[in-house]
């Protein structure tokens, strides 16, 4: 699933290529991609035809879509949602799930969902933070992000580091890929206790998550497969600096011990034995 490195890569396509614009014409191809806007697709329609979009933001791994109206578009791109800029002449993608024109005449915003697993719904008066996602914590790029608040809440929880390093009430954005870096930055396995971290240890894994999400923006976000591409259809390449997920019995780059991989909340977790052991059972 698309985490804040790669929602930030399209966020940043589409504030090129859709703010300032005016949405001439809607079509929705499949009501599942809009199944979070509860009145239908006439109403979907409706609230955003002849709307001018004034921005575009992000929130964790949600973007949103501030309008005139004082409403937002808000989408998520689950796992395999791509939003992506074609020409109006471009043939139809065999997964595209809702169409926008604009009046301009220039490239269209289409919304493509092989596994319809994402979707994009109207905020009603959602244009500075749509209700639907004010419960999702702050991303650490975010510069109203307190540093001092979340190693004061993570050293307050009583779980392990990468569970409390995905949930998004508590910092946002970050999904396996880069928790499995940001540790094997910090020399922590992900089982250590939120509550024996001391404080210069929890702001160390900060400054980590931040600069693997920094990294990997500028690299264009990861991409293992053709599912995860920016508003050009470009893939991002930072899984070429990838230095825990992903590489079993590879050697780690600081130690040279082969990389292991552990079950995780039904996903798998990389680490390196030796540079990072596993804690002590209290």
């Amino acid at each position: 699933m698309p985490e804040l490195p790669e929602v930030e890569t399209v966020r940043q396509g589409l504030a090129k290529w859709v703010a300032g614009r005016t949405i001439a014409t809607v079509e929705v191809h499949h009501p599942r991609s809009i199944r979070r806007h509860l009145p239908g697709d006439a109403h979907f329609i409706a609230m955003l035809t002849g709307r001018t979009v004034l921005d575009v933001s992000r929130r964790g791994k949600y973007l949103w879509l501030p309008l005139d109206s004082g409403d937002a578009i808000v989408g998520h791109l689950g796992m395999s949602g791509q939003l992506l800029m074609q020409p109006a002449d471009a043939e139809d993608e065999k997964h595209l799930r809702i169409r926008f024109t604009f009046t301009d005449g220039g490239p269209q915003l289409r919304f493509v969902d092989q596994r319809t697993f994402g979707g994009l719904a109207v905020s009603e008066g959602g244009a500075e933070l749509p209700d639907e996602i004010a419960h999702i914590a702050r991303d650490p790029m975010d510069t109203l992000f307190d540093d001092e608040a979340f190693v004061a809440r993570l050293r307050g929880k009583h779980t392990e580091v990468k569970r409390a390093l995905l949930d998004q009430t508590l910092i946002s954005g970050v999904g396996n890929i880069y928790a499995d870096e940001a540790l094997w930055r910090a020399r922590l396995h992900g089982a250590r206790p939120t509550d024996a971290l001391t404080r210069p240890v929890a702001r160390r894994l900060l400054a980590h998550v931040r600069d693997v999400l920094g990294e990997a923006i500028v690299a264009g976000g990861t991409s293992f497969d053709e599912l995860y591409v920016n508003v050009n259809g470009e893939s991002g390449y930072f899984d070429r600096s990838l230095n825990a997920y992903g590489r079993e019995g590879e050697p780690c780059h600081r130690c040279g011990t082969p990389i292991r991989r552990e079950q995780f909340m039904n996903r798998s977790s990389f680490s390196c034995p030796r540079c990072q052991p596993r804690p002590r059972t209290r």
